[in-house]
């Protein structure tokens, strides 16, 4: 078995998390704050360095809504690649004999953030994702799975994509790794799930709870796969 961390959504508070003794680190984005590319740098670099530094043998990230240096290239992959760390974006990598597939794009929810998609249009994503990969990491949740929130109404509704969710019950991958969707007002989203029908585990990484940014909620999740 290949024991792997999950985690996502530290926005600036990753050095809180404590260092578990796994073989795999994967990170489903949200390392910042700002919606301003040029203030969110100096916070998307200091998680990377942090993250480059863990006693982890394989490190693997994504970008999230919040991460928009990354999105508008002042941070690169290659600032990722000089820290050991793999950064995928609508690609794939293989560790440990695991396919890894990852993925920082969200469906549109106001302006400003990084890697928003319509909802009509965001399948096109979905569907590039090759039939045999063995995990998938998004930084949004598929519909129904973790996702419960507020929306600007202050309603509660799954907040998810249907059309990842669509995809997923197709591949019937070993694991689905998401963040985005943080614990809320005695809504908990972080954590593991499994579904009827399906071999998958489905795993919230986020850390924080909104509102109360500051101190952990979580330390990520460990699936053994």
């Amino acid at each position: 078995m290949i024991k792997i961390w999950h985690i996502s959504d530290t926005h600036t508070y990753h050095e809180l998390l404590e260092i578990p003794d796994v073989d795999i680190v994967i990170f489903s984005g949200d390392c910042s704050n700002p919606s301003n590319p040029y203030y969110n740098e100096p916070e998307v670099r200091k998680f990377i360095e942090w993250f480059g530094s863990l006693k982890i043998s394989h490190k693997i990230a994504i970008g999230g809504n919040h991460d928009t240096s990354i999105e508008k290239r002042l941070v690169t992959p290659g600032d990722f690649a000089k820290e050991g760390i793999i950064y995928l974006e609508n690609n794939s990598t293989e560790v440990l004999g695991l396919k890894i597939w990852g993925s920082p794009i969200t469906p549109e929810f106001g302006v400003g953030w990084a890697w928003n998609r319509k909802r009509e249009k965001i399948h096109k994503v979905w569907d590039s994702i090759p039939n045999d990969i063995d995990i998938i990491v998004t930084h949004g949740p598929p519909k129904t799975i973790m996702d419960l929130s507020y929306n600007k109404d202050h309603e509660l509704e799954f907040c998810g994509c249907s059309n990842l969710f669509k995809r997923i019950f197709t591949i019937n991958p070993k694991a689905v790794l998401f963040g985005h969707i943080h614990n809320c007002d005695g809504i908990i989203n972080a954590g593991i799930r499994q579904i009827p029908n399906l071999q998958t585990i489905f795993s919230n990484g986020s850390v924080v709870t909104d509102g109360k940014f500051g101190k952990l909620s979580s330390n990520g999740n460990i699936i053994e796969v």
